[in-house]
């Protein structure tokens, strides 16, 4: 029987604050919130940022970047004299470049004349064209919140963030690992962009031309796939299968379709899926600047017939608009074959049987758009209408659109959600787009909008594109309901989560909403079942209630294990049949029967 990958707990970080308990989700619909989750909302991001309450609004979402913000660039030249300048000792090179003369000044000091005719960079501070970033709010460090040890900022939010997603889970880890056996774990995290701060990747590019030396932590520290290697090593202690996908701004969807995948197949029984995405660095932005994909400063002016620009609208998906705004996030969700869930209690959030995942074909430039979308959002809306029913489909699904603010976004994404609306007799499609709220974050984007997706289904609304005030004339609609404002929505069933990636990587998930979960689960295992389910989460739900209240009254406190249960040979049992580890759960080697028909006959 085909297991049910259902959602048992979700945190992260992002511009509206932290993911779990549906903290960030409110930030974007505050103003919509009876007053007592106005004031947990405030309480919550007090404690993330230590800034005051009447600050934390502003501090919070698109906004600009912070003043000191610069890229640093150099000029060029040559000079037609000899340039004589002081230098440390120890930054001199060896061998000395020919036609270098060096006069010691000190024990540490020398003067270096440089003869004429050199090739010289001279560094300098360019003046940015792009303010607009959706930021972690104002205050909020996760460097400093554990032993971070010089690590690069996205694997910093990423430790958060699935602490802030075991918080939400209600459940001690321990428990749920003493479950099941330790390689039916699974961790599939990534980024897209991998670590380019001067801590990985950007450190080993941009310190040797500066005069700074690469250290032996930015290149391991730097690679892609080290945001799943840090959970196993030092949050989760896990030996269970492990990986990330890369696939541009889908990377997140790429991930999940893999926990997907693991869990239908039997394979594991938890999957841990997630990205952490930092790339708000001037030499990122420069380069997405530079391809035409941001909402510059002058164009953004422009578009308001101002003298300056709108910064908190500067992400506009579906209006008149000029480009995307970038962002940093972090997130994870917690998934769990379903009767494993019902076994430990957990609670469920939703359910995600499938993500889809097709590229464009043929393309004339990488970047473009093309037709795998289609597919992608086809193939979603069938499974949607056949899980739920062509009445579920039409009238209690929504769209999250990837929605990017672009352009050429604007068109391409609204041509195929309108033709699968039609295609499917849906007359007004709610769609979505929350980066007008938390920008788009490359990677994480689709797990931005999970996030807000649960949201939704909890508390009953849609958030508006509120940047807008207008939808643009080329954006075809005929069957789509684009929310500009707020919108109460009862009994919300589905979501489709589309994701449109550089490169042709088109994915879009099914996300199921918590009582449609339930109630599949109650048609499947029975309702003895679901009723000692709902018996044992009750200590779950008590759980996550001390959780919250740690959230709005405490300073946050990642989970981060270094150096702890480290196991060695010694712990090591290991026979031709099975291995287990330090006395635990037998692991047999031929557990997988799909090869069996392959065998060869021997005499």
């Amino acid at each position: 029987m085909t297991a049910l990958p259902v959602i048992t707990a979700m945190g992260g970080i992002n511009a509206a604050g932290r993911s779990a308990l549906h903290f960030g989700f409110q930030r974007l619909i505050f103003d919509s919130l009876p007053e007592i989750q106005r004031q947990a909302t405030l309480r919550a991001l007090a404690q993330l940022t230590g800034r005051p309450e009447d600050s934390l609004l502003d501090g919070t979402l698109i906004r600009a970047l912070p003043a000191e913000y610069r890229l640093h660039a150099a000029i060029s030249g040559t000079s037609d004299i000899p340039v004589t300048l002081e230098m440390r000792n120890m930054d001199l090179p060896d061998p000395l470049p020919a036609g270098w003369q060096v006069t010691p000044v000190d024990k540490r000091r020398s003067r270096v004349t440089l003869p004429a005719g050199l090739g010289m960079n001279v560094p300098l501070d360019a003046a940015r064209r792009v303010s607009a970033a959706g930021q972690l709010p104002d205050g909020f460090d996760p460097g400093d919140l554990y032993a971070s040890r010089n690590h690069p900022r996205a694997l910093q939010m990423a430790i958060f963030a699935i602490s802030d997603a075991l918080g939400d889970l209600g459940l001690d880890w321990a428990q749920v690992a003493g479950k099941v056996r330790p390689d039916q774990v699974a961790v599939y995290a990534s980024n897209a962009m991998s670590q380019l701060d001067d801590h990985g990747l950007g450190g080993v590019m941009r310190f040797p031309p500066n005069g700074q030396r690469i250290t032996s932590k930015q290149v391991p520290l730097g690679l892609g796939e080290m945001t799943a290697d840090f959970l196993n090593a030092y949050v989760l202690h896990s030996v269970g299968t492990t990986g990330g996908m890369l696939g541009a701004c889908a990377t997140f969807l790429y991930n999940l379709e893999k926990g997907v995948q693991a869990i239908r197949s039997g394979k594991v029984r938890v999957a841990i899926v997630g990205t952490s995405e930092a790339p708000l660095i001037p030499e990122v932005m420069e380069g997405y600047r530079a391809m035409g994909a941001l909402a510059e400063d002058q164009e953004l002016a422009a578009l308001d017939d101002s003298p300056h620009p709108d910064v908190r609208r500067a992400c506009r998906p579906f209006s008149d608009n000029c480009g995307f705004t970038m962002a940093e996030s972090a997130q994870f969700t917690i998934l769990m074959d379903d009767a494993l869930a019902l076994e430990l209690g957990a609670d469920i959030l939703g359910a995600v049987p499938d993500v889809f995942i097709h590229a464009d074909g043929a393309k004339k430039s990488i970047s473009a758009p093309g037709v795998g979308n289609y597919l992608t959002m086809g193939k979603a809306a069938a499974l949607t209408r056949q899980l739920i029913g062509e009445k579920g489909l039409q009238q209690h699904s929504f769209v999250h659109a990837h929605g990017t603010g672009t352009p050429q976004n604007r068109v391409t994404e609204s041509v195929i959600l309108n033709r699968t609306a039609e295609a499917f007799g849906i007359q007004q499609w709610p769609v979505v787009g929350i980066k007008s709220y938390v920008g788009h974050s490359l990677g994480s984007a689709g797990g931005d909008q999970l996030a807000a997706a649960l949201g939704s289904f909890t508390q009953g609304i849609l958030p508006g594109i509120r940047t807008i005030d207008h939808i643009a004339g080329d954006v075809h609609r005929s069957h789509l309901n684009i929310c500009l404002q707020h919108q109460q929505q009862d009994n919300l069933q589905a979501s489709l989560i589309n994701s449109k990636g550089f490169g042709g990587n088109n994915a879009t998930a099914v996300a199921l909403s918590g009582s449609i979960a339930e109630a599949m689960l109650r048609q499947r295992h029975g309702e003895k079942a679901m009723t000692a389910w709902q018996h044992a989460r009750e200590a779950t739900l008590a759980s996550k209630a001390r959780y919250g209240e740690h959230c709005i009254s405490e300073a946050p406190k990642p989970v981060y294990r270094f150096n702890e249960g480290v196991l060695g040979d010694e712990h090591v049992t290991l026979s031709g049949q099975s291995v287990s580890l330090n006395g635990g759960i037998e692991m047999p080697f031929d557990d997988d029967t799909t090869l069996k028909e392959f065998q060869l006959k021997q005499d």
